[in-house]
Formats: structure tokens, C-alpha cells, sequence
């Protein structure tokens, strides 16, 4: 399936996989692919805004090689975009981008939860269960991010310090550890195929990766929708912008 995706597409998961790299996370999930889908939209930026001796989208000596999920590399086949990023384009459309830090910060209380999305706490407070207050019991007794489902919160790093970018480097001559994507990550690389072929695309864009986000209930599609991005939205955006080219 890797071979159908995009240049665009391909830049996703692998900043997906250094979001998860980054904060320590043990698999890449949907949060890590919703804030490379964020990186998109920084002007001028890709590939999670690193570069390899002045080059983006790599970080070997070779970066046309690109690895997916499974591990599989796929020598030179990646796509060019002609047509830019649809994905950071409807994105800044929507107002994410200037609402990133609002989605990183939601994101990081869904992990200080559990995974218990905004939503989640809402259902349960209408059944009288204080979710803010429980969380705060357990971390008193075991420390805070005690129910972080992965890694340390996100917006720090391992060793505490704010942002995303990790301040550790990995040691010379060791590779670091390959992060599997989780159950819920992998649907959403399925789903945007399902979505790409009935939408009558030969190849799979950032656009489809977006689509697949939003289409299901999930930790990104919550808090996307808490910031007024839905896939109804995302789809009449993606229509509007076909129309105008």
C-alpha cells in the first residue's frame, strides 16, 4: 500500500514516526500523525521541519529512499507533488493552523488521561464521574503522566523540557528502536486507501490521511472537531479547492 502514497503522504508518517521518536512514545499513533499533518502547514517547512546537510525529507544520506510503516523501504518511487500540500492547505483554511497550540495541548491532556478524549469526559460527568479529579488522585499517588498511555506527555520531552523536539540525540553507532504503529494508526492508513479508491484516486495524499482521521471517531478526530475541523468540513474544503484549480 506505501507505494501508492504521495511524496506529501510519505512526509506524514515519517514525521509521525519522529513525533513518537521524539517524546519517547512506543507506537506511532493518531495524535502523531494528526501533528505531522500539522507540520505541513508551517510555510516553508516539511519533513517535521528537519533538514540533512541542508536537505529536507531525509534523514540518511539517501532521504528518496523512504521507510513505511512495516519497515519496508521503497527505492525512489515517491511521488512528486506538483500540486503542494492539500491537507496543509485545507488545514489553514480551517483555522488549525493558528490553533495548534490548542490542538497540542488537547492532545497532551488526552494522554495525561489514558486516552480519555474531552468528549469522553463530558459523557462522564453527565453520569456523575469526575475524570479531572480522579486523574489528579492517581497522579498524587503515582506521579503526574502515571496514566499516560505512551511515552511522556506530549509538549515535553523525557527529560522535561517544553515542546515537541527532543533534546536527546541517539548515540553514535546505535540505531534507535523502530516504533510499530498502533492498532488505531494503522486503520487510519488502511482507511485512507478505502478512501482515496472511492473517491476515484489513483494514489494516496496527505488529503486522504486527513479524511481518514476525521472520518471515525478517535483520539484526532475529537480534537479536531473541538477546533471546528470535521470531515464534513474537510471534505467541502478539499471540493472548493479542486474547484479553484
Amino acid at each position: 500500500m506505501f507505494e501508492r502514497f504521495t511524496t506529501s503522504a510519505r512526509e506524514v508518517v515519517r514525521g509521525a514516526v519522529r513525533h513518537a521518536e521524539d517524546t519517547g512514545a512506543d507506537t506511532v499513533g493518531e495524535a502523531e500523525l494528526l501533528l505531522a499533518l500539522l507540520d505541513r502547514t508551517d510555510s516553508g517547512r516539511t519533513d517535521s521541519g528537519r533538514t540533512d546537510s541542508g536537505r529536507t525529507g531525509g534523514s540518511g544520506a539517501d532521504s528518496s529512499r523512504t521507510e513505511g510503516p512495516g519497515g519496508r523501504k521503497d527505492g525512489g518511487r515517491a511521488r512528486s507533488d506538483r500540486k503542494g500540500s492539500p491537507a496543509a492547505e485545507v488545514l489553514t483554511a480551517l483555522g488549525a493552523h493558528g490553533r495548534r497550540a490548542s490542538i497540542e495541548q488537547a492532545l497532551a491532556e488526552v494522554r495525561r488521561r489514558g486516552g480519555i478524549t474531552g468528549a469522553d469526559v463530558e459523557a462522564l460527568a453527565g453520569l456523575g464521574i469526575d475524570v479531572d479529579e480522579i486523574v489528579a488522585r492517581v497522579e498524587e499517588a503515582h506521579g503526574v503522566g502515571a496514566l499516560a498511555t505512551a511515552g511522556p506527555t506530549p509538549g515535553s520531552t523525557p527529560e522535561g523540557t517544553p515542546g515537541f523536539a527532543s533534546a536527546r540525540a541517539p548515540r553514535r553507532g546505535r540505531r534507535p528502536l523502530r516504533r510499530p504503529f498502533s492498532r488505531e494508526a494503522k486503520s487510519v492508513l488502511e482507511r485512507s486507501l478505502r478512501i482515496a479508491l472511492a473517491r476515484g484516486d489513483k494514489h494516496i495524499g496527505d488529503e486522504h490521511l486527513l479524511l481518514a482521521l476525521t472520518a471515525r471517531p478517535g483520539v484526532a478526530a475529537h480534537v479536531l472537531a473541538d477546533h471546528d475541523v470535521t470531515y464534513i468540513q474537510v471534505e467541502r474544503a478539499l471540493t472548493a479547492r479542486a474547484t479553484k484549480g
